[in-house]
């Protein structure tokens, strides 16, 4: 198979892993839902490293309010995960962290820039 071809079907495969746990967020965590974008903006980045760190099994900093209540939303995320994509398990470290960035820039994109919403920039809100 020639290198075009499979970077084509990696890149398939990711996009396709992207669907499924953009999915699952959309539908069962209500923290991507705060009322400013600077507030999902943190949200997305605290929530999603945190799960990256954990699918990583690295340490996790959870000194301050915020950063245990981003674990505990990446803890639950990064179990849901583990028990609903059983190509996780597969996968080493390297390619978990790019596929989370992935997601990050999907979340974000769906949530924030993409977003029809505009109470997300008003300045008073």
């Amino acid at each position: 198979m020639s290198d075009e071809k499979v970077n084509m079907q990696i890149q398939s495969t990711q996009s396709a892993r992207i669907m499924q746990m953009e999915d699952y967020i959309m539908k069962h965590c209500l923290w991507q839902f705060h009322s400013r974008s600077w507030d999902r903006e943190r949200q997305n980045e605290g929530v999603l490293s945190k799960t990256k760190q954990l699918l990583c099994d690295e340490e996790v900093a959870k000194e301050t309010p915020e950063d245990r209540c981003y674990w505990v939303d990446a803890l639950s995320l990064t179990e849901a995960f583990r028990a609903r994509f059983s190509w996780f398990a597969e996968m080493d470290k390297e390619s978990i962290k790019v596929l989370i960035e992935k997601l990050k820039e999907r979340i974000d994109y769906v949530t924030i820039s993409g977003s029809l919403n505009k109470e997300l920039t008003v300045a008073r809100y």
